[in-house]
């Protein structure tokens, strides 16, 4: 009798138990799907309620028009955010976008006032890929710091589009490729549809492909991406070469919208802007961690940031102070989500 009741004490205590793992289990699994819930809305609530506050202030910044505005100030910056996006995800950075932009944007609209105006935009989206591949191979090959690396390139390339332009405003008024600065495409600008055909181009490869599989794991475990047989060094020169690319597309999209380029200012700061949205958008400076879709979202809220300021008549002056907060608190942001990780 008393062993059947010790029998059915210790079936009891093993269901309980049981109960415990699964109650347990459970609970992970809706923590896991908060996170990953998050991940996926991330910073969308606070873009739609900084346009609430902008326009219950102004009381003109949700109209079509402003929001074209937006959209189109939005642009050329979702296009270098999505190509930072892919080196960031490797844990690497690259602080030269906005030079590459300016040497790409001379590039084009010099050669459009030759006979080679037919090979304006391939050229200076050459100019890019060569520019990136160079700074990719000597994080890849060499295992230089990315940040010295496009430190020292975001110098060096100023200078070279200072050279390319002659120092001075290069200027096309009957520019072919205008069209896409200024144009629609459905009622829709053609510099917001490119926007997001590069974002839609960039979710495809970071999520359906392999390469973005491998993005991913380069940027989370280098080392163990490269025992398990990824060839870290293709994928840095990937990430890299896609954002010299993207960042000379933003040159032709700049110049298309002015019908000119200034190699010593056009693009100034622009590398401050991508980051920003990235990290705004989730993108974790570890590497690893992030979606393209954040971008998207980081660098609308910049763009927003911007317009609503204008129209309340900040100055100019107080407009950098914010925009360099946004920037700490985006870092700072990255820093508390990554609380308690190794890598952090």
């Amino acid at each position: 009798m008393i062993a059947k009741s010790a029998i059915k004490t210790t079936e009891l205590k093993t269901a309980d138990a049981a109960n415990d793992d699964a109650a347990q289990a459970a609970a992970a699994a809706r923590r896991q799907k908060i996170r990953a819930i998050v991940q996926v809305v991330g910073m969308l609530p606070v873009l739609i309620l900084i346009c609430v506050a902008f326009d219950l202030a102004t009381g003109k910044f949700l109209t079509a028009r402003n929001i074209a505005i937006v959209a189109q100030q939005a642009s050329i910056n979702i296009v270098l955010g999505a190509g930072m996006t892919f080196v960031i995800l490797t844990g690497g950075i690259d602080l030269a976008v906005g030079a590459v932009l300016a040497v790409s944007a001379v590039t084009a609209v010099a050669l459009s006032t030759t006979g080679l105006a037919w090979a304006a935009i391939p050229l200076a989206l050459l100019s890019g890929l060569i520019l990136g591949a160079l700074n990719g191979s000597l994080i890849a090959f060499f295992r230089l710091p990315p940040f010295i690396v496009t430190l020292g390139a975001m110098t060096a390339v100023r200078g070279l589009a200072r050279l390319l332009g002659g120092d001075t405003t290069v200027f096309n008024a009957d520019l072919p490729f205008a069209w896409i600065g200024n144009e629609y495409l459905f009622g829709v600008p053609w510099l917001v549809v490119i926007a997001l055909a590069v974002i839609a181009l960039s979710w495809f490869i970071l999520r359906r492909t392999v390469l973005g599989v491998r993005i991913y794991g380069v940027g989370g475990n280098p080392d163990a991406a490269r025992l398990s047989g990824i060839k870290v060094w293709a994928v840095l020169m990937f990430a890299y070469c896609a954002s010299g690319v993207l960042a000379a597309l933003g040159g032709v999209m700049s110049a298309a919208r002015t019908y000119s380029a200034n190699g010593a200012q056009l693009g100034t700061g622009y590398e401050l802007d991508a980051i920003a949205a990235v990290i705004l958008g989730g993108t974790s400076f570890v590497g690893g961690i992030g979606t393209i879709f954040g971008t998207l979202i980081g660098a609308l809220i910049i763009a927003v940031l911007s317009n609503g300021l204008i129209l309340m008549n900040v100055t100019e002056i107080w407009q950098l102070i914010i925009k360099g907060l946004v920037i700490v608190g985006a870092v700072a942001l990255d820093r508390y989500r990554n609380k308690g990780s190794a890598r952090t």
